[in-house]
């Protein structure tokens, strides 16, 4: 039966779905969020970077004692990008005329006037928080929040280890969360190149899908027969979390945390963080070593070759299941039109997280007290014990 189109959006909502910048409803509820902005080995200490995240430009900069700040990339002064100067101490000097800020955004000196111009003169600064690999940053108005994410505990259990890495699709945010949210996909977009176990978690049943609104977000159950039952976890407003088989066949299932958050528009960051339990120094060694020869794949880097050429990788673990997922969602387009689509039963997930965010922009636009979003008591489920025995023969 067709989804009712009023319980997604009307096509004059759909564009609240789709503006992210600052002032916007959709910006101004991601934005009360924590969200990763950078990878911490981007910045030595003492370096700054560039960034662009929610269609700002950000300096990403490390105190010479290793500290990370976030600011504004443009100095008060004449509007020059201030990554290209240096940093002193906890501050970072602009390159153009020597205007100095900390890590607040609050000017410290100009070098030709006085200390009082200077005590006048502010830039945007952001808290930041450091977790996994990866910088968070809190860009909303008021105090930030006390840092919550991602609400699993298996990101911060002992015997982990934890990898990070970053890549750049040129669509929309949103367009990335829904596909997450949809689990049909995986009997249909993942069996392009399937191979060995990791092709073997991977059936092209049609699964029972069940979506339940949770503590932390949604919860997708996908059931494929008695004994292949997936349960994953979205965590609100843009972390999902899943269980992957690991990149050998002998090896655990991993845990991987994903954060689809706005450049601007039509360019979304990927942020992916991995949890792999440990098992022996042999083996930690090895997935070590593969993912520094394959974790700085990105799919955007081979954009003809997928979307055109239809060539897809063959390693799977980093490489061919992203690719395959880019195709499905760049492929709609770098905004989506939603009013073009039509909606059935397989498609509640994406229903129910576009009901989800209007309701939460609802409640801010109307100064309603929004949901408080809390972290699960409990785990994902993997699959039944019988399924994880037969993709470890």
């Amino acid at each position: 039966m067709a989804q009712d189109r009023e319980d997604t959006g009307s096509s004059k909502d759909f564009a609240l779905l789709s503006q992210t910048a600052h002032g916007t409803d959709m910006g101004n509820l991601l934005r009360q969020f924590w969200q990763p902005v950078a990878l911490s080995a981007q910045a030595e200490p003492g370096k700054a970077v560039a960034i662009r995240m929610f269609g700002e430009e950000l300096a990403f900069y490390r105190g010479e004692g290793g500290e990370a700040h976030l600011v504004a990339n443009q100095c008060a002064h004449r509007c020059t990008s201030l990554h290209t100067g240096w940093v002193e101490g906890d501050d970072i000097r602009c390159v153009y005329h020597g205007w100095k800020y900390d890590g607040t955004g609050q000017c410290r000196e100009i070098p030709s006037e006085s200390d009082d111009l200077a005590a006048t003169v502010r830039i945007a600064g952001y808290p930041v928080h450091e977790y996994g690999g990866l910088v968070f940053a809190y860009l909303g108005e008021g105090d930030a929040p006390a840092f919550d994410l991602p609400r699993k505990d298996c990101f911060e259990e002992s015997g982990r280890l934890l990898f990070a890495r970053q890549q750049f699709w040129p669509c929309h945010w949103l367009q990335q969360v829904e596909n997450s949210l949809d689990a049909l996909h995986v009997s249909f977009v993942h069996q392009k190149g399937k191979i060995g176990h990791f092709g073997e978690a991977v059936t092209p049943a049609i699964p029972d899908l069940d979506y339940f609104e949770t503590d932390a977000g949604i919860r997708q159950v996908a059931t494929r027969s008695a004994n292949n039952v997936r349960v994953s976890d979205w965590t609100f407003p843009n972390n999902n979390h899943i269980l992957i088989p690991s990149a050998f066949r002998d090896g655990p299932w991993v845990d991987l945390g994903i954060w689809i958050v706005p450049v601007d528009d039509e360019m979304t960051s990927r942020f992916q963080l991995y949890a792999v339990p440990s098992v022996s120094p042999e083996a930690d060694q090895r997935m070590r070593d593969h993912f520094d020869a394959y974790r700085s794949y990105t799919p955007i880097d081979h954009h003809g070759e997928l979307l055109h050429d239809q060539i897809f990788p063959e390693e799977v673990f980093l490489e061919l299941t992203n690719a395959q997922d880019y195709v499905a969602a760049v492929g709609q387009g770098k905004i989506v039109n939603r009013s073009q689509e039509r909606l059935v039963k397989s498609d509640l997930g994406v229903a129910l997280v576009r009901r989800l965010l209007f309701r939460e922009m609802a409640a801010r636009r109307s100064g309603k007290e929004p949901k408080t979003w809390t972290r699960l008591t409990e785990e994902i489920e993997l699959q039944t014990e019988e399924v994880q025995k037969s993709l470890q023969v």
